[in-house]
């Protein structure tokens, strides 16, 4: 604010729009800047912002602004619509719209406007607006969709989509790499609708972003695009492969419509649950029952962390309980993790046989073990566990008998 206020101090001033943003010209700022030109004192303003002075219609109409140190007329001209614009009078920012059209950087200011509380000022604008060159609204697509956030600012986000739908594909190619996460996702929708995107791009976007939106996005695009051509050229492999567990969900589903069921053994110890879920739904519609690979995958000589909790996640009571508590006691941490989890996904939790993992080496075994535990932490004595809620104590073992003696009702000294 502090910044957006000194742009509008220079403004004020007569100083160039370009000079007094210094570079600033980030969505943020302008909004901020709307703002700051309510916090200049009347005595700053140009001299027809003033009450004794011509109306405001007949000052922005009939006269050029006049400051008390003015640098160069064009630039005055310039600087005071756009403190015009940002004016606490609507009047004054419904007659600075007369002059925005002359002066294509303040464009942005322009759109703030269609979100203005005042109804005659926001129609004025949008009128506008719907006569600005297209490549403006892409150049302004940021501010566009921070303030389609607004009640009001869902014109120039149409505007915008319309743009983008019905020019040339070359527009959206700089969206689709913004730096913002909304004007990220926005181009993505339309690149999508349009089938701008072939599906090899669409797979890697998935497989690569850190967006869970854009994953779903161009996940369901990829798999669309291949469904019913018989070859996928490599969209599902890279699907399968992505950091997301949604991403390869979304694989691992399409193997069904692929009818390549044995394909999706593979997954069934996947780190991720949903993926594990949707594998034993494509095993089982491909004639072949999972819990039977779980078990002997949880009995061979190397076991995957993820074959303990699928185990959990399909298994029997009666008969896998077992398996799991031997694997609770396994080398790898991993596994105990997963063990544990297994069990609470099969109701077999017993305080006696997971309170030793409260003191595992394994931070994360600790966490599993507190989970599994919580609805039996009234079990435990309670100086037993604030003696593990001290100082000394490493930090899971810590809050894990703090997350014990809350559950239970217990205060602690933290």
């Amino acid at each position: 604010m502090d910044e957006a206020w000194t742009t509008a101090w220079k403004l004020a001033n007569g100083v160039p729009l370009r000079e007094a943003l210094g570079g600033r010209d980030a969505a943020e700022h302008w909004l901020a800047l709307d703002l700051a030109v309510r916090r200049l004192t009347p005595d700053t303003l140009p001299m027809y912002f003033s009450r004794g002075g011509p109306s405001p219609r007949e000052g922005w109409n009939a006269l050029l602004p006049s400051f008390r140190r003015t640098r160069e007329r064009a630039a005055a001209a310039e600087s005071g619509t756009a403190l015009g614009l940002c004016h606490p009078n609507g009047h004054i920012r419904e007659a600075a719209l007369d002059r925005v059209s002359r002066y294509p950087d303040l464009l942005p200011l322009l759109v703030v406007r269609c979100t203005d509380w005042a109804a005659p000022v926001r129609e004025r604008a949008r009128a506008l607006l719907a006569e600005a060159p297209p490549a403006g609204l892409v150049a302004q697509a940021e501010l566009i969709l921070l303030l389609d956030r607004r009640e009001r600012g869902g014109f120039a986000a149409e505007q915008l989509g319309r743009a983008l739908r019905e020019g040339p594909a070359e527009a959206l190619h700089p969206l689709l790499e913004s730096a913002d996460r909304a004007t990220r996702r926005f181009a993505h929708r339309i690149a999508v609708e349009r089938g701008l995107l072939p599906p090899l791009r669409l797979a890697r976007i998935a497989a690569r972003s850190g967006d869970a939106v854009l994953q779903d996005l161009c996940a369901d695009a990829a798999v669309a695009a291949v469904r019913g051509t018989g070859h996928d050229d490599g969209v599902l492999g890279i699907l399968l492969t992505g950091r997301s567990g949604r991403v390869r969900a979304a694989g691992v589903t399409a193997l069904r419509r692929a009818g390549r069921y044995e394909e999706a053994r593979a997954h069934l110890t996947d780190r991720s649950g949903v993926v594990r879920a949707c594998a034993r739904y494509v095993v089982r519609q491909g004639g072949t029952d999972p819990l039977p690979l779980y078990r002997e995958l949880c009995t061979g000589e190397a076991v995957a962390p993820g074959a303990a909790a699928g185990l959990g996640e399909c298994g029997d009571l009666k008969e896998d309980a077992g398996t799991l508590w031997a694997l609770v006691r396994h080398p790898d941490p991993a596994v105990r993790a997963q063990a544990v989890n297994g069990l609470r996904a099969l109701d077999a939790v017993r305080r006696e046989g997971l309170t030793p993992l409260l003191d595992d080496p394994s931070s994360a075994v600790v966490r599993a073990a507190t989970r599994a535990l919580l609805p039996h932490a009234a079990e435990f004595p309670v100086e037993w566990l604030r003696e593990r809620d001290t100082p000394e104590a490493r930090r899971a073992v810590r809050v894990g008998a703090q997350r014990l003696l809350r559950a239970a009702g217990r205060p602690y000294v933290g």
